[in-house]
């Protein structure tokens, strides 16, 4: 026996579908996805989402990849020990370029890793509980309960004005 049923409820009009992420926030059950057409900061706020942390990735690949390049453009000075014109062999300004460019170059891969690592991806199941009507017009809400609480989860959803759709655990 399935330990949980999805159930997702299929919806035309923004509104309804936040008005019931907000009516299953105050439930029992537990909302696992929501689908939108379009970005809709009303469904954010429903969900109450917390702010992103890939930002803290490219801060700290920003800062690995500065003293990355600073610490290249030294140590390929100092291993080689050419001296220009009377300069110093590590000179601040031309490795500060270095270190710069390597900030940009390790901010962007840590931008994506963060990125990859808070979306959960790659993620291969997603076609499991999905409905292809989603990805043109209509929002989707799938929320898991007990299988038996599946018929109180499907009347809630058909109040807020959904089409539902159960899926097999």
């Amino acid at each position: 026996m399935a330990d949980k049923q999805y159930v997702m409820g299929l919806f035309r009009d923004e509104h309804q579908a936040v008005s019931a992420v907000e009516s299953l926030t105050d439930s029992p059950f537990k909302i696992e996805k929501v689908h939108s057409p379009i970005p809709s900061h009303r469904l954010s706020h429903a969900l109450k989402l917390k702010k992103s942390r890939v930002g803290w990735y490219t801060l700290v690949g920003g800062i690995i990849g500065f003293f990355s390049g600073f610490a290249l453009a030294s140590f390929t000075a100092l291993r080689w020990e050419l001296i220009v014109g009377g300069k110093p062999v590590v000179a601040l300004v031309p490795f500060l370029i270095v270190g710069f460019e390597f900030t940009v170059l390790f901010a962007v891969f840590g931008n994506i890793i963060g990125f990859l690592f808070q979306a959960d991806l790659p993620r291969f199941d997603w076609s499991t509980h999905y409905d292809e009507r989603l990805s043109g017009d209509q929002y989707g809400i799938l929320a898991t309960c007990d299988p038996a609480q599946q018929e109180d989860l499907e009347d809630l959803l058909t109040e807020q004005g959904a089409e539902v759709r159960a899926f097999a655990s």
